[in-house]
C-alpha cells in the first residue's frame, strides 16, 4: 500500500476494475444485439448458403462459452455444447437472452474477491486447468472480438450486410463544431 491509502482506497480501486468489467459487458451485449440484427436482416435467399449457417453458428458458440464459463465458475447453468451445428435465429435469440441474464446477474455481485478467485475446471478434452476469474474475463471478451469478426466477414462474403461492432464507435461521443 502506498502512504496514506486506505481500505476505502482499494475498494474504490477495486470497484473501477469491477466497473469497466460491467461496462464491456454493456458493450458486449449491445454488439452481440448488432450481430444478432445483421444476421436477421440478411435476405431469406441468402440464408441458404453454408457461409450463413457457419455465420449463425458462430454466434451460437459465442453464446455458448459465456455459458459454459458460468458453469465453471459455478455461478449457474449447466454444460452446453461448445459448438453448436445447426443453429436457428429464433434459437440464438433465446439463448442470448437467457445468458445475458445470467452474466447480468453475477456481474452485479462482482468484486475484487471474485476477481481474484482462482478455481479449477475440467476442459472438454479431459484436461484441468486453474485460471483467475479475470483471467477468463479477458479470454471471453477478446474471444466475442474474434467471432464478430468472423460473422462480419461471413455476412459480406454472402452479400449481407454486417453490424459495426467496433469498441471506438460504441464509446465516441460527437464534438460539436465550435462556429467562430
Amino acid at each position: 500500500m502506498f502512504p496514506n491509502e486506505g481500505h476505502d482506497s482499494i475498494a474504490a480501486v477495486t470497484e473501477i476494475i469491477a466497473n469497466r468489467y460491467r461496462r464491456w459487458f454493456d458493450y458486449e451485449r449491445d454488439s452481440h444485439a448488432r450481430t444478432l440484427a445483421s444476421l436477421e436482416a440478411v435476405a431469406p435467399e441468402l440464408r441458404t448458403s453454408p457461409l450463413f449457417q457457419k455465420a449463425l453458428d458462430l454466434m451460437a458458440h459465442m453464446v455458448a462459452a459465456r455459458r459454459m464459463w458460468l458453469f465453471r465458475f459455478g455461478v449457474s447453468g449447466e454444460k452446453v455444447d461448445l459448438f453448436p451445428q445447426s443453429a436457428s435465429l429464433a434459437g440464438v435469440q433465446t439463448d442470448l437472452a437467457r445468458m445475458e441474464a445470467a452474466w447480468e446477474k453475477y456481474l452485479n455481485e462482482l468484486n475484487d474477491a471474485e476477481l481474484e478467485r482462482v478455481f479449477e475446471y475440467q476442459s472438454y478434452d479431459g484436461s484441468r486447468f486453474r485460471n483467475s476469474v479475470e483471467d477468463i474475463f479477458t479470454q471471453l471478451f477478446g474471444h466475442s472480438w474474434y467471432h464478430r469478426g468472423q460473422i462480419a466477414q461471413l455476412l459480406r462474403m454472402i452479400g449481407a450486410e454486417p453490424a459495426v461492432t467496433d469498441f471506438v464507435f460504441w464509446v465516441r461521443e460527437p464534438v460539436d463544431e465550435i462556429t467562430a
